[in-house]
């Protein structure tokens, strides 16, 4: 059985983000990139399913250009098997990744496929559900636990008034929430060995997907600074200020 699992770079979370002066995007100069922190849980729950004896293999696949390949690098030194980098410069529209990733999905023919719950630049939770769409395939989002029994993917994922178990067949898309796991790190062996697994570099022109641009950046700017607080002596200066000062009553 093949899980295959979805992943996309970008910028470290733990760095502050810049936008460029002329407010045409983010500064990605000299910026650390990492792993998506949403697609370091997907990839390590797939890693424990194999681990579990439950999947044998485990492919990682990116859409970008060809710095994703560090991280794809990353997900093999966790535990991925191999990799596959779609090439291209082109934005990364989240319908457009999905045709992609649904391209490389009849090519593999996972049982499983695996996103982040969504990406940490864009924040648009989006893709894993346009590939379930465009494969026909059930889907799962926010899972906190998955297992396989009896021929069927069993997702508990988080909703408004708790949790939820659905069942699914096979293939099933899966996007996985914070709670699923807690990601590995790669010891130093392990990223040695990642350097001679095999990464696999396609051009998307190459897999005959109908893609296009819906969306152009017209600007990027920084969010207001916001001003700090002030202690204040009493409940009546409180009102006073939610009242005259900052207009909330």
């Amino acid at each position: 059985m093949k899980v295959l699992v979805a992943v996309k770079r970008a910028i470290d979370p733990n760095v502050k983000v810049r936008v460029k002066t002329d407010g045409s995007d983010v500064d990605l100069n000299g910026v650390k990139m990492s792993l998506n922190p949403f697609c370091e849980i997907a990839v390590e729950e797939a890693i424990r399913l194999k681990e579990k004896g439950v999947v044998s293999e485990v492919v990682v696949v990116s859409v970008g250009t060809s710095a994703a390949q560090e991280q794809l690098r990353t997900a093999l030194a966790l535990g991925a098997d191999r990799a596959l980098l779609v090439e291209t410069s082109s934005l990364l529209e989240p319908l457009n990744v999905a045709k992609y990733l649904s391209k490389v999905i009849d090519r593999e023919r996972p049982q499983l496929i695996l996103f982040g719950k969504q990406a940490i630049d864009q924040e648009n939770n989006q893709t894993g559900q346009m590939v379930a769409q465009l494969i026909g395939s059930g889907q799962a989002t926010y899972a906190s636990a998955i297992s396989y029994a009896d021929g069927n993917w069993l997702v508990e994922r988080e909703v408004d008034g708790g949790s939820q178990t659905v069942e699914l067949s096979v293939p099933a898309v899966v996007t996985c929430d914070l709670r699923l796991n807690e990601p590995r790190y790669a010891s130093l062996p392990n990223i040695m060995k990642a350097k001679k697994k095999p990464l696999e570099i396609l051009a998307a022109d190459s897999l005959g997907a109908s893609v296009k641009e819906h969306t152009r950046l017209l600007e990027v700017a920084s969010p207001p600074v916001r001003k700090a607080g002030i202690k204040v002596g009493s409940v009546s200066e409180l009102v006073e200020k939610l009242k005259n000062v900052s207009g909330v009553i």
